[in-house]
């Protein structure tokens, strides 16, 4: 099996590609499913198979729970957005996504059941910034926290929520950059 950081390519079939859109218009909407943190940011597990130098994304696993306002998690949080982010409209607490770690484990569950690999993280970006109008490559804050991870960081930019995009970088590395197709 190819090295992650090797990938070449990584598909994402139109399908999958609707449902993570879905996934960021219903939070923007305000639209919470029972259980759900009431946050209007959406956030979510990849997983597919690989074959070769490629990946495909077969589940798209939205994640309903925030963790981070639960210690320790939160002075961890607290700790890194005052040294990595960038200030921004949303303030500092309320940025920082920490997936409840029981709804982890039952993604990573959910993903052996089925024979899929988990091979990344989404999450959207909405504001957009002077020196980043689009919003659609990840932050320092983004990198940090991918850090070491092996898993790629999907950028999902809804600057425009009626012209989404997807961008996918190894470890939320702006210099490793993988093509993503849309399979229609």
């Amino acid at each position: 099996m190819t090295q992650l950081s090797q990938i070449n390519q990584i598909v994402l079939p139109q399908s999958k590609w609707d449902e993570i859109v879905s996934h960021c218009r219903r939070k923007l909407a305000g639209e919470f499913l029972a259980g759900e943190s009431k946050i209007r940011r959406a956030y979510g597990i990849l997983a597919g198979t690989q074959v070769n130098g490629g990946i495909t994304i077969n589940r798209v696993l939205p994640v309903k729970k925030n963790a981070r306002s639960v210690e320790p998690l939160k002075s961890y949080m607290d700790t890194v957005m005052k040294k990595y982010a960038k200030p921004s409209k949303t303030p500092m607490g309320q940025r920082g996504w920490i997936t409840d770690p029981l709804e982890l484990k039952e993604c990573y569950e959910a993903c052996d059941k089925e024979d899929l690999q988990v091979f990344g993280t989404y999450h959207m970006h909405l504001i957009p910034w002077e020196d980043d109008p689009l919003r659609d490559t990840p932050t320092v804050l983004d990198t940090v926290l991918a850090e070491n991870s092996n898993l790629f960081t999907f950028i999902i930019a809804m600057v425009d929520e009626s012209k989404p995009s997807i961008r996918v970088f190894f470890e939320g590395k702006l210099a490793e950059e993988v093509p993503l197709i849309i399979d229609h």
